[in-house]
């Protein structure tokens, strides 16, 4: 993610709208918000932690003749998100405060606070998980190296997953543990090429393909993985500490802690303008059960959310008369 008009760290100013994630939704209503003069912060994993971003080719795609890599267009949208003036952070959010006038967003590395918010995770949530991983959360077992990689300072640890928001958190780990094993299910890496890059470069940092975590060892705590790389019957990796970025196909809402209602399916659900239960809150894209999961549905989604967000925060009842022509 470019860091060109990025905010600082330590974060002070209260924005019109924050956006939490930066797929074609959240870039797309990042976009809007940012043309209609509102100062907007996008808060996003990765350029390949989404269904979009991953994506080999898109095609049908309007104004795109041919087909375009998911990555590429992702690129593009933050790209003139950010000719708009939106400033784009790489931050996991871990919670979030939304019934507050000014809601906040809580990361590893701050607090980021907004008037209106906009929901634009995606549907790449996990359900299942590797066993021993729920029994040993917090206990070595950790979604968050920014929040708990310092608890192990100078010993070994491991990151499962292949995208962007994994190698990224690699990295940081470098800084702190004594050595780090990247271990990635697939054959390659889904990430962008400069953080692949520097991951490979890291003289700690152990990558290590098609190795699939089979079970978390451990009683107390974590003392190993099982790890498996193919059809034998794997080995076991001795490390104080897994640090999880695994990806599945269920709503991304975890971090809202009941705030807001889902459906059955873990579904958040919306009216006509993207508005949630809680006044100021909008949300986007595959984290709706009605979603059609389509690149051009999502950019939509995300165009009307953030009308929405300026007409709230304006205090009028319809939209400004040059986006309702």
């Amino acid at each position: 993610m470019s860091e060109e008009n990025a905010v600082p760290a330590a974060e002070t100013e209260t924005y019109d709208v924050i956006v939490i994630g930066g797929g074609p939704a959240g870039a797309t209503a990042a976009l809007y918000a940012a043309r209609a003069g509102l100062s907007t912060l996008v808060l996003d994993k990765g350029l390949t932690t989404g269904a979009a971003g991953l994506a080999g080719h898109i095609a049908n795609y309007p104004g795109v003749p041919g087909t375009v890599a998911g990555a590429d267009l992702v690129a593009t949208m933050r790209q003139q998100a950010q000719e708009a003036g939106a400033h784009l952070m790489q931050e996991k959010v871990l919670m979030t405060i939304l019934t507050p006038p000014v809601k906040e967003a809580h990361t590893g590395r701050g607090v980021y606070r907004g008037r209106t918010v906009i929901i634009a995770t995606g549907s790449m949530g996990r359900v299942h998980t590797v066993p021993g991983e729920e029994r040993l959360l917090g206990r070595g077992v950790s979604y968050c190296a920014t929040c708990d990689g310092a608890f192990f300072r100078g010993q070994p640890v491991a990151v499962i997953g292949n995208h962007d928001e994994a190698l990224e958190e690699a990295l940081y780990l470098t800084r702190l543990a004594s050595h780090v094993y990247l271990l990635a299910q697939t054959s390659d890496l889904q990430a962008g090429p400069e953080v692949v890059a520097q991951a490979e470069a890291a003289e700690n940092l152990e990558i290590r393909l098609g190795h699939r975590v089979r079970e978390v060892l451990g009683e107390a705590e974590v003392e190993g993985l099982h790890v498996g790389s193919g059809d034998g019957d794997g080995y076991v990796l001795e490390v104080s500490a897994a640090f999880v970025y695994l990806q599945g196909n269920r709503p991304i809402t975890d971090f809202l802690y009941g705030e807001l209602p889902t459906t059955d399916a873990g579904c958040l659900e919306v009216g006509e303008m993207m508005e949630t239960a809680i006044p100021g809150v909008f949300a986007v894209g595959d984290v709706l059960c009605t979603h059609v999961k389509q690149v051009v549905i999502s950019a939509a989604d995300g165009a009307k959310a953030a009308m929405a967000a300026e007409r709230f925060l304006s205090g009028r009842q319809r939209l400004r008369p040059d986006w309702s022509s």
